[in-house]
């Protein structure tokens, strides 16, 4: 009577087939890593996460890269960018948010619910995917890329929306660096005014960053502290869009597996860190190593988002899209800008 033995030989070869799987890919991202860290080495202003989503775009339209890579670069934009999101939960403070003050954390919690739905309401007008369209409601009222990564789980959306909505996200942040400083100064804002409105309006915690060192002053930390706070509201929006989804899932009489999680787990780790930094005195050896370990895993998910962007793609996708961003844009900062002035009358 023989026995079968194919069972420990097939767990043995697991992993070496995972790596085989994913490793040219990993393999891939791990160089516009190294390459993008080294570009914010001897050019600080230049934020690691922007130069390698510039790197994925310049890349996937330049070179033709090998089929092999596609699963390590997916994973990195889907499960890693997950995990970089839980480390961001180390950056945030409760303390320095609940310092901005009650008017303030209004006027934080107007801009993403008014920018939400105010973009919601433009798309429909637009005719748009309501995919397609929350995902850059949220890219745009929240924190980018990551919003648009945080809620895609929990909407109908397709890969194509996704990467519409990153791209966006990265060509109207981007040019809202200069524009924040410039229009603040030409309407007389004082330099840590002009800081909460970067913070309150512009689209990316690394384009928060960059707009803050131009305005100078006082400005980079209030900037910093406002937009984690908007960060901080990707946890119940999630939930909220989670709850919209198993809703309509049930009405559709969906198998209840199908159904997204009410919170997802990444969602709950990172409210678990959250509550860690603003709850215990970290040696500033784990923040950094924790910053460090966040950036690298938000650099390789922008650099996986970024390889998704085709040129061709967008300007297939039409002109509605860039209309609904514009119009987010201009709707979120108008939000930011009218909250602050009302908050900092003298300001």
């Amino acid at each position: 009577m023989s026995t079968r033995t194919d069972h420990p030989s097939a767990e043995t070869s697991a992993p070496p087939h995972i790596l085989r799987t994913y490793a040219p890919g990993l393999g891939v991202c791990l160089v516009a890593v190294a390459i993008a860290m080294g570009v914010n080495h001897f050019f600080t202003g230049l934020s690691p996460l922007i130069v390698a989503i510039v790197l994925g775009i310049l890349t996937t339209n330049l070179v033709r890269l090998p089929e092999a890579t596609s699963p390590g670069i997916t994973f990195a934009s889907k499960k890693l960018l997950r995990v970089g999101i839980v480390f961001l939960g180390l950056q945030l403070v409760l303390g320095d948010i609940v310092s901005l003050g009650a008017p303030m954390l209004i006027v934080i919690i107007c801009i993403v619910a008014g920018g939400i739905f105010g973009t919601v309401l433009l798309g429909k007008l637009l005719k748009m995917r309501p995919g397609q369209t929350i995902l850059i409601a949220c890219g745009f009222s929240i924190c980018g890329a990551a919003a648009v990564a945080g809620v895609e789980g929990v909407t109908d959306s397709d890969e194509e929306d996704v990467v519409t909505a990153v791209a966006l996200v990265v060509i109207f942040g981007t040019l809202m660096i200069p524009l924040v400083p410039l229009v603040g100064g030409a309407l007389g804002l004082s330099a840590e005014l002009n800081g909460l409105w970067a913070g309150g309006s512009i689209h990316e915690i690394a384009q928060v960053v960059a707009a803050g060192g131009v305005i100078g002053g006082g400005a980079l930390a209030v900037a910093v502290i406002v937009k984690l706070a908007r960060v901080l509201m990707l946890a119940p929006v999630v939930a909220v869009l989670s709850l919209m989804q198993r809703r309509k899932t049930k009405s559709e009489g969906t198998n209840a597996g199908a159904r997204p999680p009410i919170v997802p787990l990444f969602i709950i780790a990172f409210l678990a860190l959250v509550i860690l930094r603003s709850s215990v005195d970290l040696p500033e050896v784990v923040l950094s190593t924790g910053h460090f370990i966040q950036t690298a895993l938000l650099a390789a998910a922008m650099f996986g988002l970024g390889c998704g962007v085709k040129i061709r793609n967008l300007i297939r996708v039409g002109l509605r899209p860039f209309v609904l961003a514009s119009l987010s844009t201009i709707l979120v900062a108008g939000i930011a800008l009218a909250g602050i002035v009302l908050v900092h009358p003298a300001g």
